[in-house]
């Protein structure tokens, strides 16, 4: 079933890369881990359902998945008693989560709350930023010096 190729805002990972792929990258972003097995029906639809809301959402949000048939470690830890197991990591630590089949629109929603919640905050800087380097190409320096002296 997992045909996943991993893309920066997707990727699998195992009982020994949970502190770096988990811990460790959810101090930057807010990270989804999906506790997953083949053989679990209902994991067959979250999957890809998560997958697709994460990728919408790039750099915002990051999805891990966890074959627990293969890592039963981390989910002990966790206490998940059944799957699907979705839980949110921010800072190091599990915010929220759920278990059990969701339908798409609330995985959109609690995407969009864990993102609001959590997520990185930009304030309007990539839009400054941007603006600043189509200063440069249009050759006003001076106005783009202005836009990246307020920005740092």
């Amino acid at each position: 079933m997992n045909n996943l190729v991993d893309t920066p805002s997707v990727k699998d990972s195992s009982d020994e890369m949970f502190m770096v792929d988990v811990i460790e990258a959810s101090k930057e972003t807010p990270i989804l881990v999906d506790f997953w097995a083949p053989w679990c029906g209902p994991c067959k639809t979250i999957g890809p359902a998560l997958e697709a809301e994460v990728k919408e959402n790039q750099k915002k949000i990051k999805l891990v998945k966890i074959d627990i048939d293969k890592n039963p470690n981390i989910a002990g830890q966790l206490r998940v008693q059944s799957i699907p197991a979705v839980f949110a990591f921010s800072n190091g630590q599990p915010v929220d989560g759920f278990m059990g089949a969701q339908t798409p629109s609330q995985i959109k929603n609690f995407i969009k709350k864990i993102i609001s919640e959590f997520g990185p905050e930009d304030n309007g800087l990539t839009a400054a930023i941007a603006n600043a380097n189509k200063l440069l190409e249009n050759h006003e320096y001076d106005e783009a010096i202005e836009v990246f002296t307020a920005v740092k």
